[in-house]
């Protein structure tokens, strides 16, 4: 029984002019253009330099700024309220000031003041930008210093402490590595959360349920077999995501791959029966849509997706424990960045197979056949 009624869910799928086009086209979509948009790195900050000193060290500092990747030298000026007149009309995000005798308070007294103004409507960007210009400068003062720039920069300067960072699992930094892991598990959550609470919906607005209703198929089977080809499907959309994620951005998994697969079954396992919870509930296929659209949201802002779980609030962070992409999204940048190993995933997969018994029992119990 349980193979004609599979039989007929992959008819009713690849019938479908829209659903196996979305399977293929959606995943390679996301893959290689949302990790390109869906950046934190903060370059090309526009800077305006308010030269007062007008000295070699000066000009060499200016210098230093225009070269930087993330800063744009948007020109030097004399003028300190030019440079704020920029920032004020948004041709500059950064106004910088190098007050007079910049050059002889730092290779005499090995410190000089400048002056910084920041636009913060970006809150993110503009604290980040001061933090790279204050490493900036930082560096540069060191280096004068090294070089021996003045005459007691050599004997009466006391040295500084130098720090020497290592970046482990991300060593460029580059946001695009962080973000390719939790695009995956946006495709799951779509493709494998949204699909499902389509199905036996469509299959009520279209009147066929009704020939399931009055057949003797059991409820189990019948979930069961609805949910299988979503299952599939979910392990060759991670399939694709992960080569293409190999073939363009050069990531593979620093550590096992079947670890993935473990990891991602359960999950769909969870999703999709939430999905299908939702389907054997809602009335049409907007109610579906519209309700499966506020949690995958809601899964998505509380998963630790953007921003760190640790940086919600307390209750905030209590409440992502009931939430099924929070434990998927970490085991996949767990294994991909750090190498992560089943020891490591335990409490992971521990959650995810809790939320599939779960998900897929209440599938099971609230459908109702009405014959």
């Amino acid at each position: 029984m349980w193979k004609y009624l599979l039989e007929k869910e992959f008819k009713q799928f690849f019938r479908n002019r829209f659903l196996p086009k979305l399977v293929v086209v959606f995943p390679v979509m996301v893959m290689l253009v949302l990790p390109w948009v869906t950046t934190m790195d903060v370059k090309g900050i526009r800077i305006t330099v308010t030269d007062r000193d007008r000295s070699a060290l000066s000009e060499r500092l200016a210098d230093n700024i225009g070269a930087s990747d993330y800063f744009r030298l948007e020109r030097v000026t004399d003028s300190y309220a030019d440079a704020l007149r920029d920032v004020e009309y948004g041709t500059a995000d950064v106004a910088l000031e190098i007050p007079p005798f910049f050059e002889k308070e730092l290779t005499v007294n090995g410190t000089a003041p400048v002056q910084i103004a920041i636009n913060t409507v970006n809150g993110t960007r503009g604290l980040l930008g001061g933090s790279f210009l204050g490493q900036l400068l930082a560096d540069f003062s060191r280096t004068q210093l090294r070089n021996g720039g003045g005459q007691t920069a050599g004997a009466g300067v006391p040295p500084g402490i130098e720090m020497i960072t290592q970046y482990r699992y991300n060593p460029t930094l580059d946001y695009r590595i962080y973000m390719v892991p939790a695009l995956m598990v946006i495709l799951l959550i779509v493709l494998g959360g949204f699909l499902p609470a389509l199905n036996i919906v469509s299959e009520k607005e279209q009147g066929t349920i009704e020939q399931i209703n009055v057949t003797p198929v059991p409820r189990f089977l019948f979930i069961f077999a609805k949910l299988t080809p979503y299952w599939l499907m979910g392990i060759v959309v991670l399939s694709v995501s992960m080569a293409l994620a190999g073939a363009v951005y050069g990531l593979w998994p620093s550590g096992s791959v079947a670890c993935i697969y473990l990891v991602a079954l359960l999950f769909i396992l969870a999703i999709s029966g939430f999905g299908l919870v939702i389907s054997n509930y809602a009335s049409t296929m907007q109610q579906a849509l519209f309700v499966m659209f506020f949690f995958v949201m809601i899964f998505q802002l509380m998963s630790g997706l953007l921003t760190p779980i640790r940086s919600m609030p307390e209750w905030a962070q209590w409440l992502t424990a009931l939430n099924p992409p929070r434990y998927f999204i970490h085991a996949m940048r767990l294994v991909y960045l750090k190498g992560g190993t089943f020891a490591d995933l335990l409490t992971d997969c521990g959650a995810l197979l809790g939320f599939a018994v779960f998900f897929n029992s209440w599938a099971v119990w609230s459908y109702r056949k009405r014959g």
